[in-house]
């Protein structure tokens, strides 16, 4: 039976490189994003499937921070598939502007944290009463009937001064991923969060040179960006139910960087 994934943001950066990975392992892949339509990369997509083989896809246009179109994207995959087995709350935003941490506007906060943190916590409500209501009986169950995995970042616990909305809404996304992983075990729903480094995207490409410098320097044991093909890889292996005893753990895709060294 196929394998039925949700990607938030799968259109682009990390999740356009989860979502081809999935596409490759064989899941049919339903992504939420604010762009309209992309016809041609969709039709690029439905093309990834196994072995280059044909792939399903389906494309909701939405906001993660808006509650009406949570609905309408579980809905839409439930419509066309009647399972969810995989959510990934990958989309996110960086503040308009880096301001200092005495300077930043409540605005800026308040968008920052509605998509990265509130819209994730209440998609992963949403999607986990879906999986209970659609898992039937979970007792004795190995593999898990559910998993549920979060894009998170190194900003979770590494500090920057002129971007805290990012940093605070990161570090929420980390807290919520043992609340849940918590409060679904019993029902055989495993929650997991993947870390990144700096990764190869249109979020960090203002900042290449900065960062070009900092890995020359000895950021990361690992001395290259990481690409979306190393979160991809995680969410992967995550995802495949080989770590059917472990959840609310975090897995780091960031060449070593979250390593204290003296």
């Amino acid at each position: 039976m196929t394998q039925v994934a949700l990607v938030t943001g799968g259109n682009r950066g990390i999740g356009l490189g989860i979502t081809r990975r999935l596409l490759a392992d064989g899941y049919a892949v339903a992504i939420l994003a604010t762009r309209p339509e992309p016809t041609e990369l969709l039709d690029e997509l439905r093309s990834s499937g196994p072995d280059g083989g044909p792939a399903e896809v389906l494309y909701v246009q939405g906001s993660v921070a808006e509650v009406a179109d949570h609905a309408r994207f579980v809905d839409a995959a439930l419509e066309a598939w009647g399972r969810i087995d995989l959510l990934v709350n990958n989309a996110g935003v960086a503040p308009t502007v880096r301001a200092d941490l005495l300077e930043a506007e409540p605005e800026s906060f308040d968008r920052v944290l509605g998509i990265n943190l509130r819209g994730p916590y209440f998609l992963t409500q949403r999607v986990a009463n879906a999986m209970i209501a659609g898992r039937g009986e979970a007792t004795g169950v190995d593999r898990p009937v559910g998993t549920i995995i979060n894009v998170s970042s190194i900003s979770a616990t590494a500090v920057s001064t002129n971007r805290g909305e990012y940093c605070v809404s990161k570090a929420g996304v980390s807290m919520g991923t043992q609340l849940f992983a918590v409060r679904l075990a019993p029902e055989g729903i495993v929650v997991y969060e993947v870390r990144p480094g700096v990764i190869e995207s249109d979020m960090t490409a203002g900042v290449q040179e900065k960062y070009d410098k900092l890995f020359a320097d000895g950021l990361a044991p690992m001395p290259r960006w990481g690409r979306p093909s190393d979160v991809a890889g995680a969410v992967a292996v995550l995802a495949s139910g080989q770590t059917p005893y472990s959840t609310g753990e975090v897995f780091h895709v960031d060449g070593g960087q979250h390593i204290p060294r003296l």
